[in-house]
């Protein structure tokens, strides 16, 4: 039985993106460790419950900033 999840496949990215990665490797990553530990920081990162906190808060304190 073969897992095909682990399998390699290749994605197109335009060189300028490529160099983006390069800089942001760590000795010896590769390019499937480093979309890993970006993944990783973003989704602990909760970029969207972060931004809906904000908002919310704006909203509760808008007329603090709005002269009418």
């Amino acid at each position: 039985m073969v897992y095909i999840d682990n399998m390699p496949t290749t994605i197109q990215i335009n060189k300028n993106t490529r160099e983006k990665l390069r800089r942001l490797r760590h000795k010896c990553e590769s390019y499937d460790d480093i979309i890993e530990r970006l993944i990783t920081y973003f989704e602990e990162l909760n970029v969207e419950n972060l931004i809906e906190q904000r908002y919310k808060k704006l909203q509760k304190e808008k007329d603090q900033y709005i002269s009418q």
